[in-house]
């Protein structure tokens, strides 16, 4: 029998007692109380979703009103789970690839991964933040399990030094990264089944609270309409495919009308405010006004006489 999670307040780098003698358990043993502790991550997630939310809505205000960026900054596993929600923002929401910047510690050699020297680097994560002068329009986030990574504390001093908004996300209260940043997420997800392989259950919560956070600030910049991915990128055929289907079901038109808007007007907002009665002049101002959100300008087109 597995015992149960009796201390998931310990710290990701304490060895629990509960997993001793794991190595002599049978395989679905293993995997059950693998299970359980990814399971406890998301939970504990949870707990985290005011600061959440503050972080959040912080980064729309800010970054709505100003060409500022999104910087990720992670070692090991946590820049490998940073790099993987940046890299998405593009394809999924056409976020700017030039508002996006990742800061691996060490970089991100697929073959043999990122350097885990540097990432007690202290003076090459101020290095990298001045060279890649952050300033008061980015919204950077340090992530690190322990919150203890020196590259990643001195990106988010050097960050807060020179007036972006930071985020901390790690999973101990208590550690240098918290107490620099502005904002501080922290999911407790407690000792690991494999003790300090913060690549299993923190690596699952850092996943989550990626996730959630930057498709909150898409959403809340106007990239999603209803549950629709309105800025997505035609890269293939399926997505091309979406987008049709994506003007169909907001425009209420069938696929062959919503597929003839796209020909004509160019991505999915346009197409749905031509087929809502509206001109190419007429489109150009309402997604100027209002920065490209489409309800809003739908909302202009359907008020107009």
């Amino acid at each position: 029998m597995i015992p149960v999670d009796d201390d998931h307040a310990a710290s990701t780098e304490e060895t629990a007692s509960r997993f001793r003698g794991l190595d002599t358990w049978r395989t679905g043993e293993i995997l059950e109380a693998l299970w359980r502790s990814q399971q406890q991550a998301v939970a504990a997630c949870q707990a985290a979703l005011p600061a959440l939310e503050r972080a959040v809505d912080g980064a729309v205000a800010r970054l709505a009103r100003t060409t500022g960026r999104l910087i990720y900054a992670g070692a090991g596993s946590s820049g490998m789970i940073a790099a993987l929600d940046a890299l998405d923002l593009g394809p999924t929401f056409n976020w700017p690839e030039t508002r996006t910047v990742v800061f691996v510690a060490g970089g991100l050699d697929l073959q043999r991964g990122p350097d885990p020297t540097i990432e007690d680097d202290a003076t090459g994560g101020s290095q990298r933040a001045r060279e890649a002068a952050i300033g008061p329009d980015d919204v950077v986030l340090g992530i690190s399990a322990s919150g203890g990574s020196a590259y990643i504390v001195a990106v988010i001093e050097e960050a807060r030094r020179r007036g972006a908004m930071t985020i901390a996300v790690a999973s101990r209260a208590d550690s240098p990264l918290v107490r620099t940043a502005e904002h501080a997420v922290v999911v407790s997800t407690g000792a690991e089944v494999i003790a300090g392989s913060t690549r299993l259950a923190a690596g699952t919560a850092q996943k989550l609270i990626l996730n959630l956070f930057s498709t909150g600030v898409m959403v809340g910049l106007g990239f999603v309409f209803d549950n629709l991915m309105v800025d997505v990128r035609p890269a293939n055929a399926k997505l091309r495919q979406r987008r049709t289907t994506i003007v169909a079901s907001i425009a209420q038109v069938d696929r062959a009308r919503a597929a003839d808007a796209l020909a004509r007007h160019g991505d999915v907002k346009r197409a749905v405010l031509a087929l809502a009665g509206m001109s190419e002049a007429e489109i150009d101002a309402a997604l100027a006004t209002t920065g490209g959100n489409l309800r809003a300008a739908l909302a202009g087109a359907r008020s107009s006489p």
